[in-house]
Parts: structure tokens; sequence; C-alpha cells
């Protein structure tokens, strides 16, 4: 793995980080035995499922169950999949709960992970970049002839959601349309033409806010550039040469077996919310399943710019979005969130504080993924509510938690 370059901005120890002593990741090295990496190939080639780790009875990794095993109680959580890793090696992998009543969860479990796979389109779009056939400042209205103000939005615009288009999400009709019908299928274009309808937040480029359709655009872009379908884009460009065999795109709302079932109490009642259609929430193509193993896969292989050239790297953690983020007569500042050094959008992820991370929340799941550079440490999580659950990031509040307890100089802070 290629470390990373950067000397300043959130990233700035990852150089000091060979010439760290005995840290807490040293520790969990030490105290970890060698073991055969859940979800890799086999000896005899052949693809090992994602399975749970022994626990040892003291150490780091009993550590990190505890922590989990406290969180599911005070959250209300139905389920807690985990996996932390230390350059590549695990330290520990587990699944608490369960998927239905009487059906314990496992690792193996498949669960949507949702704007973790935009990362993937961020990316998939930088080796574009690198291999000279696009340019991130290159307007969209050369493939994206219809979107009004074409010719002012660029790529860059649209993986770093600065185009000012409104979040269709948060328009009362859309989210009156989605509780009363959650099996609805939706269509780029129709999502599309919700966040067109309505008044720009800002002027492109001038601001920040968090834009689904800013993602079902890139989407199409990226497909009329290459002229090849998204979900096959993305499995050349980033699942495949990471590995992330597990992951795949759903044009349906069916979930790969072993299924990890979610609960949610959004329509005002605690009821299954397994396959509600995902539609609305990414590009058709993008709109993913995975498991823990291949989250923690991801964490790694996005974090760490393996895929891409140092340039490349450089503008995935920060497109020019630091300093961006106010808010206006039109936006407020809940979401023209400020964009600081310290925690930021790049191209289709979060940089918070050292870490890379991504962690979505839709439909009653909730996951995160997050690697730290400087000690390649990475943690993955994904958690579905209980009846009483209270709602919010539960996984990424996890991973803050592991993180605080593995590494206490290097805090997971929140983002806005």
């Amino acid at each position: 793995m290629r470390p990373l370059r950067t000397e300043t901005g959130p990233l700035r120890s990852v150089r000091r980080s060979r010439r760290a002593a005995v840290t807490a990741v040293a520790a969990v090295l030490a105290l970890c035995a060698p073991t055969a990496s859940a979800g890799a190939p086999a000896a005899d080639g052949h693809h090992r499922p994602c399975v749970g780790s022994r626990l040892p009875e003291r150490g780091p990794a009993r550590d990190i169950l505890r922590i989990a095993e406290r969180a599911k109680a005070e959250m209300d959580l139905k389920s807690v999949i985990l996996r932390v890793t230390v350059d590549g090696r695990e330290v520990v992998t587990t699944a608490l709960g369960e998927s239905m009543t009487g059906v314990p969860a496992t690792p193996a479990m498949h669960f949507r992970n949702g704007n973790v796979a935009i990362s993937y389109m961020g990316t998939a779009l930088l080796r574009l970049v690198d291999r000279g056939e696009v340019r991130l400042d290159d307007p969209v209205a050369r493939w994206l002839p219809g979107l009004e103000d074409g010719d002012r939005i660029t790529l860059r615009m649209l993986a770093a959601s600065t185009t000012g288009l409104v979040d269709y999400v948060r328009l009362p009709e859309f989210q009156r349309a989605v509780t009363s019908n959650p099996f609805r299928r939706w269509t780029a274009d129709e999502l599309v033409r919700l966040s067109t309808s309505k008044e720009r937040w800002y002027e492109p480029g001038t601001n920040w806010s968090y834009s689904h359709a800013d993602f079902v655009l890139l989407g199409a872009a990226l497909e009329r550039i290459t002229g090849t379908r998204l979900d096959h884009l993305l499995r050349r460009e980033v699942l495949g040469p990471l590995g992330l065999r597990e992951t795949r795109n759903g044009f349906t709302p069916d979930v790969p077996s072993p299924v990890l079932h979610a609960f949610a109490s959004d329509r005002g009642t605690y009821e299954e919310s397994t396959f509600w259609n995902p539609s609305w929430t990414t590009a058709p193509g993008a709109v993913e399943t995975t498991d823990i193993c291949d989250l923690a896969s991801s964490a790694v292989g996005i974090g760490s710019g393996r895929l891409l050239s140092p340039s490349s790297h450089r503008e995935l953690l920060d497109p020019g979005t630091v300093g961006l983020g106010h808010a206006t007569a039109k936006c407020p500042a809940t979401v023209c969130l400020a964009q600081t050094e310290a925690t930021h959008y790049g191209l289709g992820l979060l940089v918070l504080g050292d870490w890379v991370s991504q962690h979505p929340l839709f439909f009653g799941y909730s996951a995160s993924q997050a690697y730290l550079p400087s000690k390649r440490l990475a943690i993955a999580v994904s958690t579905t509510n209980g009846p009483a659950a209270p709602g919010g990031h539960s996984a990424h509040t996890i991973a803050q938690r592991i993180a605080a307890a593995l590494v206490p100089a290097h805090p997971i802070p929140d983002f806005g």
C-alpha cells in the first residue's frame, strides 16, 4: 500500500506515523495473533466468507467487543456487526444481536451501504482524470446537455456537492411520497426534476450543501463519459481492483442472502424496512449492498487512495471545499455546513480530523466506515434498530467510541 504524502491539513500526521514509538495500535498488533483475513481468498483460491474471529479473554479485541455490547444495550440496537483491522490484519470481526427474532446476526450478512457507494463514484471519476479522459473542471453540459446551467456546473462540483441544487430528500413533497409508499421505485429523471424545479440554494461553486441530486447526476455523467453502465463501471474501476466481492448494485430492493434485516419507526410504528425501495438514495447502478468484511476493506482502499495517483488522492480529500459552507437567505447553516480543514467533504467522502469516513443512515440501517491513514487502522460498523432506538448514526457513534479507545490522540469528530 502506498503511504499518503500529505504533509499539511487534516491528515498531516501521516508522514510521522512511522516515527511513532509504542502506540495503542501497535499494542493491538502485538496482542493479536496473525489470522486469515475473513472475506479474502483462501489458500485454495476460493473466496472465504466473512466470519467472526475468536475473541480473547482480554486485550483490544475484548475492549472493542465491550464497547459494542454497551452501545447495543444503551441505544436499543437489534444488531451490531463490526470489523476492525490494522495494516490489513484482523483485530476483531463479530456480530451481536439478531437479524430477525430468533435469527442471530452474523458477519456474512448483507446490508445496504448507502452513500459509501458515492465514494466509489468519486474514486472512479479520479481514475478517469488520471488517465486523461476528463478533467475535474470540465463543464457537464458536454454529457448532460439538458441540465440547466450545465455549462457552469463541473464534474468537480457534482462530486464535491457544490452545485447549489436543492436536496430533494429535504422537500416535504418527497418526504410525504416516501412515507406513504416506501416501496415506490423512483427514476433518476423524477429525482433530478424534484431538485431542478426549485430555486437554487446558491450559485454553482460558491457554497457547499449535500444534495442527493448531485450524485444522481454524477452517475449519469460517468455513464455518458465512458459509455458504460454505472454498476459495470464501478465494478471495473473500484470494486474489482479492491477485491470487494460481496459489494454489488441492485436494481430491485432485493438483498443477497444472507440478509441483515432492518426495522424502522419512520412511519410511526416499528416495522420491517429491509425491502423498502432504496432507488431514491443515489444514482441507479450505485444502489449497493455489502458485508462487514467488504466495508472494512473499502475503508482501507478508498481512504488510502490505493487506486489513485498522489495528485488525485489529494483532490479526493480536498477538492476545494475547505472554506466553503455558510448560511444564506436561502440556505440555513444546518444545510450549508461550514467546511473546515478539520472536517469537510471531499469527492464523495468525509474528512473527519485525521480520518477518512462515510456513514450512511436510512431505512433502519446505519453503517460507518472509517480509516486512519497514519496508523493504517480501519473500523467498519453496521447496526439495525430495536423498537426503542433513538435513531441517528448509531454505527458512526460506535466507530467513534472504538477510535477513542484505540487511538485517543486521533478522535473522529462529528461533521457539522
